[in-house]
């Protein structure tokens, strides 16, 4: 299979316009009263779609082949729920001269939601990495993040805007884990289906996300809550997630390699262990904040942004330097050439 590759002339990912857009038409015609519920009924019911077909795709003996390489899933999700986090904390020394209490509150939760799963697998086949490991670690973190997530805004946010409570989390365990499961469950019969139409597929998994961001901003711009940005301090919100995102993708590659890691790995975790999911991150934010999602999720789409293009531009560099490399350990010139091209998932 063709490996995947982000067009050297489009700096901004087509989708990322699309978001816009969407957020463009919240403002304009943000729905209310009955279309407010029809959108939000809409979107949970389509959230919870996407979360099945992550199920149905991931073929459930990569994912236990996947538990084998444990030390790698372990620095993922350490990176994702652990330094994250601490960096995400260490960033309210900035608050409010350089980013607001309510911006602040958005860009922890960023820190906080589970990995990608779709970008991981894509950056690390075009990195000529260990694609079925960024396979089950995206996803392993993506479940551990139905848990993680709502526990750690829970406990950091709870006095920033975030609210948690048991209904909020049985919300979020019955949109996104209860379906996922169900694909698995069904995917003996409806994984060939899956597989055969993944475009069409696709399509659906960025309607939902494009649903959720809709209601999530027309519910801000009734509120009112959007008169809080300024350009100046969206300004300043870009160069924190820039550092952010910096400081992660080096300690990522540099701790792997520390860790003995070999090249495949460190790929793998590289892409796996910097990024943060847009998917995930949006429902549980229309749950957790209600009416203040929508700048909540602003932190989240920006830095969704930036990671597409900063990681596509390292995914690409990576993917001609592996003869500087030499496969360390047993496995490792089959798990290097395994990512060559995603495998479904």
């Amino acid at each position: 299979m063709k490996r995947p590759s982000w067009p050297s002339w489009m700096p901004v990912d087509p989708f990322i316009a699309v978001l816009l857009c969407t957020v463009g038409l919240a403002a304009l015609l943000p729905a209310r009263d009955t279309a407010a519920d029809v959108a939000s009924g809409a979107s949970t019911t389509a959230v919870a779609l996407l979360f099945f077909l992550y199920g149905a795709r991931l073929s459930t003996r990569e994912a236990l082949d996947g538990l084998r390489h444990w030390r790698l899933h372990l620095t993922v999700l350490l990176c994702t729920f652990l330094v994250f986090p601490l960096l995400g904390l260490a960033a309210k020394a900035l608050v409010p001269h350089v980013l607001t209490p309510a911006l602040y509150s958005g860009f922890l939760f960023l820190t906080l939601v589970p990995s990608t799963i779709q970008s991981s697998i894509a950056f690390t086949s075009l990195a000529r990495g260990n694609v079925p490991a960024a396979i089950c670690a995206g996803t392993f973190s993506s479940l551990a993040g139905v848990v993680l997530t709502p526990l750690l805004v829970a406990w950091l946010l709870a006095d920033t805007g975030g609210g948690f409570s048991a209904d909020a989390f049985v919300k979020i365990v019955l949109q996104l884990l209860v379906p996922f499961l169900a694909g698995q469950v069904l995917r003996r019969w409806i994984g060939g289906f899956v597989t055969r139409h993944k475009k069409v597929l696709s399509l659906i998994d960025r309607c939902s996300i494009l649903l959720v961001v809709y209601t999530a901003f027309s519910q801000g711009m009734v509120r009112g809550i959007w008169s809080q940005v300024t350009p100046a301090r969206l300004a300043a919100l870009l160069g924190v997630e820039a550092v952010l995102l910096a400081l992660m993708l080096s300690l990522t590659w540099y701790g792997a390699k520390r860790l003995g890691f070999d090249r495949a790995d460190r790929v793998a975790i590289q892409f796996a262990g910097s990024k943060k999911s847009l998917a995930a991150g949006l429902p549980m934010a229309s749950v957790l904040f209600g009416a203040q999602a929508s700048l909540a999720v602003l932190p989240l789409m920006l830095f969704h942004q930036m990671q597409l293009m900063v990681c596509a531009v390292i995914a690409k560099r990576r993917s001609h330097d592996l003869q500087e490399f030499t496969p360390a350990g047993p496995g490792a010139a089959s798990r290097t050439a395994a990512g060559t091209a995603p495998r479904s998932g």
